[in-house]
């Protein structure tokens, strides 16, 4: 591994706690850039700081402590045992304290104590509370946007306290008196006002969609379409639009297209519709979430589809399928046959199962591949429904068309995988150095069994992932063209 810009502990099969480095991240590499007042205004926030900041957030605060009763039982719960220590990957990263899970909870909890309990009014800082002070908005700004809502140490904790939800309260909080982050906000008003969160108008995504054709024609020789707002079709496909932009997530979408192509099914993508993130959930507001996610219940019903397939991506498929039906369903027009979304993963594999693709997986024998267990696939939605869950189907899939599979060591997959370091609104360039500490786990993970197994293709399902491990992969000596899609390796093997 060529020198990086931080050290990479040697691989020992367990994470070890790192000395402590107090305001390790704290700097301005640390830092998210504030919002703009176009995009606040876009999702109904205050456009800049309040004058009554203090008193409306703390308002705030209480307002989601009776909406959330689990927020308030986290809270309440924590005994400081530290279980949840060292499981955080940008504790371990950067070696900040204040990025313990346990101590990133005390920013808030220490203001919750202050204002909502008897002790903390009475006793203060006795009892352990703390006032909401410029300082401490400060502290929340920088640690709660240093936190990628993984939920790796919820498994850990012997409570089952949810430092996600804890994160999701703060950073409402902070829009709400108009503290926002750039990043978050940006998207979210791109996709709340053209349909996606790269900005894509209509013309660009055909255009797009019209030169995948092209590609796939030459390559295979083939024609394979890639309709677009086509109504009657039998599936409506929903997916990141990053799949539509770059490598390696393009890629991707040829491997849905050719799949829909050899099995002989009509299929559709909406412009109206054309994103499958939902960056609502990063800032907990469920507000957001059902305006974003109502685009696709209204593709359903205009485009009169049967079935809705959803793309690779992490948090879009947790909302797809612990939300979708709450926030805008249920989806009546569909086939009652398949009531609800499903995973692009589990439906190649379910039309593998049948015989109903024709695989060549020596087309894959260039690969040694290994799998990443996106986070809120992973831990936040298990696809209840699907036989093995998504553990097992996205590996059962990757064996299916290629011959050489290793899986990392058992204590970074599957439930106790690493994050790559950049979900819940950390993909951005502003936040590079939060996101190569936060990443340094999971490369130690990938290492191991790069040297050892020679693995030389980085399998996910989820754009974010594909975004952070395609820029911070050269910085840890590794080409970022290891990177790529589960259906980026059934495309190759499929045989049109």
């Amino acid at each position: 591994m060529a020198k990086v810009e931080i050290e990479i502990p040697e691989i020992t099969g367990r994470i070890e706690i790192p000395r402590i480095k107090e305001g390790a991240a704290s700097g301005d590499k640390f830092r998210s850039y504030p919002c703009k007042e176009k995009d606040m205004a876009i999702l109904g926030f205050p456009t800049q700081r309040v004058e009554d900041w203090r008193q409306k957030a703390i308002a705030k605060m209480g307002e989601l402590l009776k909406k959330y009763k689990s927020l308030q039982v986290y809270l309440d719960t924590c005994v400081r045992c530290g279980s949840c220590a060292d499981k955080c990957q940008f504790f371990l990263g950067t070696k900040d304290p204040k990025n313990m899970p346990v101590a990133r909870q005390e920013l808030l909890r220490k203001v919750y104590r202050r204002y909502f309990t008897p002790a903390g009014k009475m006793l203060g800082k006795l009892a352990n509370a703390e006032d909401l002070t410029e300082d401490v908005l400060n502290e929340w700004y920088v640690y709660f946007y240093q936190c990628s809502q993984c939920r790796r140490c919820s498994v850990y904790c012997p409570y089952g306290i949810d430092t996600a939800e804890i994160c999701m309260a703060a950073r409402e909080i902070m829009d709400a008196i108009g503290v926002g982050q750039k990043y978050t906000t940006e998207v979210l008003g791109k996709v709340l006002t053209i349909g996606n969160n790269l900005g894509l108008q209509p013309n660009a995504l055909k255009n797009t969609l019209e030169f995948v054709e092209e590609e796939i024609k030459e390559a295979t020789g083939v024609d394979v379409r890639l309709p677009m707002d086509e109504e009657g079709a039998e599936i409506l496909l929903v997916t990141p639009s990053a799949d539509f932009f770059a490598s390696p997530h393009i890629e991707s979408l040829i491997g849905y297209a050719k799949v829909f192509h050899q099995a002989g099914i009509s299929w559709t993508i909406s412009s109206h519709a054309a994103e499958f993130g939902n960056f609502g959930m990063f800032i907990g507001n469920y507000s957001i979430m059902q305006k974003v996610s109502q685009r696709i219940a209204d593709a359903v019903r205009n485009l009169k589809v049967k079935r809705l397939i959803v793309g690779e991506c992490g948090h879009a498929w947790r909302v797809a399928y612990s939300f979708w039906n709450t926030l805008v369903g249920p989806f009546d027009t569909l086939d009652p046959k398949y009531p609800g979304p499903q995973h692009i993963c589990e439906f190649t594999m379910d039309l593998i199962n049948r015989g109903v693709l024709k695989i060549d997986k020596s087309a894959n024998d260039e690969f040694s591949v290994t799998f990443h267990d996106s986070c809120n696939v992973a831990r936040a939605s298990r696809m209840g429904n699907c036989a093995g869950g998504q553990f097992e189907i996205p590996r059962a899939l990757i064996k299916a068309v290629c011959n050489k599979y290793v899986d990392m060591a058992e204590e970074t997959i599957k439930e106790n995988t690493f994050c790559c370091g950049a979900g819940a609104g950390l993909l951005t360039d502003e936040l590079m150095q939060v996101r190569v500490a936060g990443v340094m786990p999971r490369m130690q993970a990938l290492k191991q069994v790069v040297d050892s197994h020679g693995v030389n293709f980085f399998a996910l399902i989820c754009a974010v992932c594909k975004a952070q491990f395609t820029a911070v992969f050269p910085k840890y000596g590794l080409p970022m063209e290891m990177v790529g899609g589960v259906h980026q390796l059934v495309s190759k093997a499929i045989q049109i």
